[in-house]
């Protein structure tokens, strides 16, 4: 209002100068004066549009960029240079923002797609480019199913139904499977998560074989036992050879499925996580002694065995699931070497860890079969573990034991020549001995 005020001002006060000028040098040279007021003005006014308007091509907009003026031009470039203070503000606030926002979408574990109302990726994290063979920098502006172009993730795209997620088994990588789910936001705008679900896809795969081999384990067993007893129930003479194979191999078969129990709530008391390690020094030498005895009996004489201690250090921990653990994996060795075949079990010291392993001469194990052999009723060859009497549980129990004293199983086989199983204990467990 001050402005307006003073302009006003400023034209009523050259007006009043023309008509003095006119009453005192004649109208002509008024006029003339006049004139060159308004033309002066108009100068005045071109000179500071021409300085705006160089100042609007420039790309960098800033406040102390913009022109310096005069007169009224000094309130409008004060008032731009205002403006431009505050939209610069405003855009350092929402590019902050941004910059948070992606930093959190890209320390977050599942991928994360913006896309447009016509399926264009606008945005995506780090996450989502591994998910979905992407490029943020190539592919921005690109139609997501140009990209992941199985059939499945296009039907769901089409078919508008994004209650329920798409379970995809990713080409581009092999063995990963991805759940893509589209969440609706905005203005036609769609958000795409994806979340690495390999890992409970295994483990269902675990749970369902688990189920189904261990019904099977258990029907044999069953099976063998049911029918004897049928037949015994059915004969009313049944000869002495008979009844003596047929308890004998009912007593097998109970028995083995008493060890199968047994080896189900071992493993079910070490996933317990409210079952904590009952840490105690625990001397190896001599829990290795014991077991190579055992290991003797069990053999009856038909493998070499030899037992090599080269540390005397001692290992705190449970007594009895580390017995349990060597134990196993002497047992499996002898069941797995041929006979005459030599067995060596070692305990020793390596840049200060405590190392137990067994070594065998046996058949050896195929390299695609040693990541699965620790999962429950895993077989490599089901009627020979039957054969020998195992469980199929041991080296899960045999993994579940060294996890919980911070260990690391280790499986080293080569087929023909024999294996190598080795328990690598942390320096903190050791403890120096006598």
């Amino acid at each position: 209002m001050w402005n307006i005020w003073q302009h006003s001002f400023n034209i009523v006060f050259v007006l009043m100068i023309a008509a003095v000028a006119g009453m005192v040098f004649g109208a002509l040279k008024a006029l003339i004066f006049l004139c060159g007021v308004l033309l002066w003005m108009v100068f005045h006014h071109l000179r500071h549009m021409v300085a705006l308007e160089r100042w609007l091509r420039v790309s960098d907009h800033t406040a102390a960029s913009i022109p310096a003026g005069s007169g009224a031009w000094d309130d409008v470039f004060a008032h731009l240079a205002r403006y431009v203070r505050q939209h610069s503000q405003s855009q350092e606030r929402l590019s902050s923002a941004l910059e948070r926002m992606q930093s959190a979408t890209a320390a977050m574990p599942d991928g994360v797609v913006i896309l447009d109302e016509v399926n264009r990726i606008e945005w995506c994290n780090p996450v989502a480019e591994q998910h979905l063979g992407i490029n943020l920098e190539l592919d921005t502006g690109q139609p997501i199913i140009h990209l992941v172009r199985q059939i499945p993730f296009v039907e769901y795209l089409a078919a508008r139904r994004y209650s329920n997620p798409l379970i995809l088994k990713q080409m581009r990588q092999q063995g990963l499977i991805i759940s893509l789910q589209l969440v609706p936001y905005g203005y036609h705008q769609k958000l795409l998560i994806s979340r690495d679900i390999t890992r409970f896809e295994k483990i269902e795969t675990m749970r369902r074989d688990f189920i189904a081999n261990v019904s099977h384990e258990l029907r044999t067993p069953l099976t063998v036992i049911g029918g004897f007893l049928e037949t015994l129930s059915s004969t009313e003479e049944i000869a002495p050879e008979f009844n003596r194979r047929a308890l004998a191999l009912m007593t097998e078969q109970a028995t083995r499925m008493q060890h199968l129990i047994e080896d189900l709530l071992v493993l079910s008391r070490l996933e317990d996580e409210q079952n904590k390690v009952k840490e105690k020094p625990v001397d190896v030498a001599n829990l290795l002694s014991g077991l190579l005895r055992e290991a003797e009996s069990l053999s009856a004489g038909r493998h070499r065995i030899t037992l090599m201690i080269d540390s005397r250090e001692m290992l705190c921990g449970s007594e009895e699931e580390l017995r349990s653990a060597f134990g196993n994996l002497i047992s499996n060795a002898i069941r797995y070497t041929p006979d005459q075949g030599e067995i060596s079990i070692h305990w020793e010291k390596r840049n200060g860890q405590g190392v137990f392993f067994v070594q065998d001469s046996g058949i050896g194990i195929e390299p695609e079969h040693i990541p699965r052999l620790t999962e429950r009723f895993y077989r490599i060859d089901s009627s020979r573990s039957r054969e020998t009497g195992g469980t199929g549980l041991g080296l899960a129990i045999v993994k579940h034991i060294a996890s919980r004293h911070h260990a690391r199983l280790e499986i080293t086989s080569q087929v023909g020549k024999g294996s190598l199983f080795a328990i690598w204990f942390p320096e903190k467990l050791m403890i120096a001995g006598d």
